[in-house]
């Protein structure tokens, strides 16, 4: 009562009623300090010559016993005063800050061979900031690189039999400049006997290459593959497959699988209708013993597989590695030429945006399948179980309802790529597979548009092909996408984008499918794709029904969300112990999933127990594509090869 006559007495005379803030009480017995101003004492980079001249870096990667790479780098300087030099932050190819700056070790610099002090700048913690004494011509950085001795360190790039050098792991360079105009010369002393491959030339001395002078940015683009255990193989057209191997025996091989990947390099050329390279460095690794790579260069690509990928060429689990040097080597065309204007940066400093990664990305997933399956190194009807995989795990990701694709495109930046308890909820890098859904719907409305005159292949030759040669970086937005597309089809092109890119959606896109002569079912049976990816997985991958995948010792590594499994109260990191009393086996889960009638099972998490009802009759679900009509629809004219 009292509160409504003090409201009313406020409304009737026009009193005003002073409300005390929720936080005034605290006041007086809180200090408050003033925010300071951010001094940021790194430069911004400037499209000017490094005045200092060609810095010269020297690596030692001799060591494959302790795995330390030790560097000594010399920086000329044109004047003197503060100095910032950098480690590279952020990395092409990864999306995000990956720099391993916590690997850069023993630091130390000296001009005059006296010791320069040298403070980390404290907003940006790669930088390292020195004052250049007055009279300096040169200043000399000597570090070590102290790589993964294990995979809980990170990536393993040394063993006693191979090594994969990344500059931007073992240099540091000067900040204020664009890096493409600051020149360096490199030089690495290799284990004794062991031969390197990369996209950079130069000489041999024993055991050390100088390579050619060539401006960091070209540097950072131009990774080392080496060992022991190597070969190199001509695929025509300036394009080279260097393999380095575990085992000599990994690098047999026989014409009919190296003539595959002449044909790769044949289709890309007829696809694209030019080269962006003077030459090209497959950097392949057969290794168990390495950290698994695919990382896009310009002029190289590193790329690393399981062994057995000659040896065991038509085991089906191998079938899994066979996309990899397609999908990077289309971009050489798509991500390293034509790269979207807000992922393209100065320096290795500067934020990338992850915008457009559906057209870096996705539209390469899109040509790796394409060009796999134009050149032999999938078949028609694995592409096709390919693509079935593909569509019906995006069906699962029933995290759309909530966040658009375009939204995971960030998602290098803020997962940084760690495991997803609730992927299917949480979505992950999706721009890859749903973009190549998306292009592959596009390919199908340009066909259909044009009466089959036309096809995505015009686009990429008037998108990618342009100024043959060009290794430069030429950028674009969205609106040069639609441009093009609408110089090939006319169409509403913003609203498909619109539609799949920037809105949640129910379902991936299908029209490829159902325009091009097939749907998406499903049956008990999997399909060559899921076969071989149970299989080298070790795995049970039911997501499609009940909504797991359990590895062969019963540990559950996904729950698909809102599923039977996930409303069974199922979690990833559990373990099946039992189901319907019997000890957990692959073939036991599957059997009790195949009677399509609910069952028990015991769930282990962490020390504790539970007994729990499946209540799902659904059977086993397996996808695979059903052709829809008779003859040659746009899906299989788009997988038929070029050359």
């Amino acid at each position: 009562m009292i509160r409504s006559l003090a409201a009313a007495l406020c409304l009737t005379t026009g009193i005003s009623l002073a409300i005390a803030s929720p936080l005034a009480a605290q006041e007086a017995i809180r200090s408050k300090p003033t925010a300071l101003p951010v001094d940021d004492a790194t430069p911004a980079p400037k499209d000017i010559p490094y005045p200092g001249g060609t810095i010269k870096l020297e690596v030692d990667a001799s060591d494959t016993t302790q795995r330390i790479f030790r560097v000594k780098e010399t920086i000329p300087v044109a004047t003197s005063g503060p100095m910032t030099l950098l480690m590279p932050e952020w990395l092409p190819g990864n999306h995000a800050p990956r720099g391993q700056l916590e690997k850069l070790n023993g630091l130390t610099f000296t001009a005059d061979g006296k010791p320069l002090s040298w403070k980390r700048d404290p907003l940006n913690v790669y930088g390292f900031v020195i004052d250049v004494p007055q009279g300096t011509k040169q200043v000399v950085a000597q570090f070590q690189f102290l790589s993964a001795t294990a995979g809980n360190q990170g990536r393993v790039v040394v063993t006693p039999k191979m090594q994969n050098i990344q500059w931007e792991a073992v240099s540091l360079y000067p900040a204020g400049y664009y890096t493409r105009q600051i020149p360096v010369q490199a030089t690495v002393t290799y284990p004794a006997g062991w031969q390197a491959a990369t996209a950079l030339r130069g000489k041999r001395t024993g055991d050390t290459v100088a390579y050619d002078v060539i401006d960091y940015e070209a540097l950072q683009d131009s990774p080392v593959f080496a060992g022991e255990h190597f070969k190199a193989i001509d695929l025509g057209n300036n394009v080279t497959l260097n393999i380095v191997a575990d085992d000599a025996d990994e690098l047999v091989y026989t014409p009919e699988q190296i003539a595959k990947h002449k044909r790769l390099v044949d289709e890309a050329g007829a696809l694209f209708g030019s080269y962006h390279f003077d030459h090209y460095d497959f950097l392949l690794a057969i290794t168990d013993e390495m950290g698994g790579i695919g990382l896009e260069h310009h002029r190289s690509s590193e790329n690393q597989v399981e062994p057995g990928y000659f040896k065991k060429w038509s085991d089906g689990e191998a079938l899994l590695d066979r996309n990899l040097l397609p999908h990077e080597f289309t971009h050489s065309w798509d991500g390293k030429f034509r790269r979207p204007d807000l992922l393209w940066t100065p320096d290795f400093r500067t934020p990338m945006q992850d915008n457009l990664l559906w057209v870096y990305e996705g539209q390469t997933q899109f040509w790796g399948y394409v060009l796999g399956a134009r050149s032999g190194l999938f078949t028609k009807q694995e592409t096709l179980d390919a693509y079935a995989q593909i569509a019906a795990r995006l069906d699962t990701t029933v995290g759309r309802q909530w966040r658009p694709m375009e939204d995971t495109t960030h998602d290098p930046i803020i997962s940084a790529r760690r495991p997803k308890g609730w992927v299917s909820w949480q979505r992950s890098e999706d721009y890859y597979n749903e973009g190549l859904m998306i292009w592959l719907e596009a390919d199908a409305i340009i066909r259909k548009q044009t009466r089959g005159a036309k096809g995505l292949d015009d686009f990429a030759k008037a998108f990618f092909g342009v100024k043959p040669g060009d290794w430069g970086e030429l950028v674009y937005n969205r609106q040069d996408v639609i441009n093009t597309l609408n110089g090939i089809a006319p169409y509403d092109w913003a609203g498909f984008f619109q539609t799949y890119v920037d809105s949640p959606t129910r379902e991936t896109p299908k029209g490829g499918f159902t325009m091009g002569g097939y749907k998406l079912v499903y049956g008990d049976t999997p399909n060559a794709i899921t076969k071989a990816a149970e299989g080298a997985n070790k795995i049970v991958d039911q997501s499609y029904g009940i909504g797991l995948i359990v590895k062969n010792d019963g540990e559950i590594s996904s729950v698909i969300w809102d599923s039977p499994a996930f409303k069974a109260g199922l979690l990833v990191g559990a373990k099946i112990v039992a189901v319907n009393g019997d000890e957990y086996s692959g073939d036991v889960f599957k059997a009790a999933i195949k009677a399509k009638a609910p069952f028990q099972i015991i769930l282990k998490k962490d020390k504790y127990y539970r007994t729990l009802s499946l209540d799902y009759s659904g059977g086993l679900r397996y996808p695979r594509l059903e052709k829809t009509g008779e003859g040659e629809g746009s899906l299989d004219k788009l997988l038929k090869p070029k050359t």
